[in-house]
């Protein structure tokens, strides 16, 4: 037990897990939960989802608070901060209050997300960081699977109110936090991380790739599992259920999607991930039959498991001294269309479900056109196919 909390790689995985505690409660509650209980039509809903990106958009402010605390530290009281959002999120069923609770669980989420994503691609060796991340994708789809469990156990059996469910989840984050920060080492840095905000020109394609995918992301997250309650009528119970074969499926595919990146490369996966929701997201804007709607949700779910791609392309053209502010940088990217277009999509969507949709698999086209450009074996120095190979050593 003494070698695990001195383990890097079993705090990464920790992390995770109690990040998923409370985030998939939240999410696979919300929509249900604004409908049934706080009654927020489509409107409310992309405010909601707005505000919630927010913080995402303020990650670069994490390269302002390392100035005062560790990476690791801050990590906990991030994932501390999530609990506390989660926990509350019940107690609250109207707008203002979901609105508040949502920007204090987004907080702690998003920095959270931000430092995980900056501590993977510090620790883990490039030439296992996908197979690992890979694996760290099945345990977080376990997590959730076992949140969904619990969930509808909860709610279907035991009929637990919204707020207690919400209370649970968010309660173990807390202690989670609370007890790595007592018992897990203090790790020092192998590289000292730069801490000025910069916008690197080298690393412009992985940014633009980054845009689209927090653009598209949004239409998924927001506006999917919308459309499943609203226009198919899903109750708590399927949504849960459909959560759950999602889980199982990621269980499964994550780690062999992580070795596929490994034997066949960024290039070629983010190809597939890109062409596949230009798909989903045309059958998305005319499906009229729910099971297909349910196929669809399940696929777009797989499609995202695809992304960490994009992640291991950037540990390859990085310089090890900018992952931590580049990672900060690149999620604040990820959220400049997430803080508006909730908000502006939430009021098309009064008049057109379809159009939504078809935006988003016009961005889907857009990062697909883009991905050609990645090489087949990228490297600091040469990040794209515009540039000649020129390997830094």
């Amino acid at each position: 037990m003494r070698d695990f909390f001195k383990s890097k790689e079993a705090l990464l995985y920790v992390m995770s897990i109690a990040m998923l505690f409370s985030f998939s409660a939240w999410m696979s509650l919300l929509n249900n939960f604004v409908v049934e209980v706080a009654s927020f039509n489509g409107s409310q809903i992309g405010i909601l989802q707005s505000l919630r990106e927010v913080p995402g958009f303020l990650a670069f402010t994490v390269v302002l608070v390392l100035y005062l605390i560790a990476q690791q530290r801050l990590a906990y009281l991030s994932m501390i901060l999530l609990g506390l959002g989660t926990l509350l999120t019940g107690y609250f069923p109207n707008a203002i209050g979901l609105y508040i609770t949502t920007v204090i669980m987004s907080i702690g989420f998003h920095y959270l997300e931000t430092l995980n994503q900056s501590l993977s691609l510090q620790w883990l060796p490039k030439n296992r960081a996908p197979i690992i991340l890979g694996r760290i994708t099945a345990v977080k789809s376990f997590t959730g699977l076992l949140v969904f469990v619990l969930i509808f156990a909860m709610m279907k059996y035991w009929d637990v109110p919204y707020k207690n469910v919400y209370l649970f989840f968010g309660g173990i984050t807390v202690v989670i936090g609370i007890v790595c920060w007592i018992f897990f080492e203090h790790f020092k840095d192998d590289v000292v991380q730069e801490k000025k905000l910069s916008l690197r020109k080298e690393y412009w394609l992985f940014y633009v790739l980054t845009l689209f995918a927090g653009a598209r992301r949004q239409i998924f997250v927001v506006f999917a599992g919308f459309l499943l309650v609203e226009k198919f009528g899903v109750d708590i119970e399927n949504m849960v259920l459909l959560l759950f074969v999602n889980a199982v499926l990621n269980i499964y595919f994550a780690p062999k999607i992580g070795k596929f990146i490994h034997k066949f490369g960024e290039y070629l996966t983010l190809r597939l991930e890109y062409l596949g929701l230009v798909i989903v997201f045309t059958a998305y804007a005319f499906v009229d039959n729910i099971y297909i709607a349910f196929g669809l949700y399940i696929l777009d779910h797989l499609l995202f498991s695809m992304s960490l791609a994009l992640k291991t392309y950037f540990q390859k053209i990085a310089n090890p001294k900018d992952i931590s502010t580049a990672s900060a940088v690149s999620f604040t990217i990820n959220h400049i269309a997430a803080v508006f277009l909730p908000f502006v999509l939430g009021l098309i969507w009064l008049y057109s479900n379809s159009l939504v949709f078809i935006i988003g698999a016009l961005i889907a086209l857009c990062s697909l056109t883009l991905s050609f450009l990645i090489p087949r074996n990228p490297v600091q120095g040469y990040e794209t196919t515009l540039k000649k190979r020129e390997i830094v050593p």
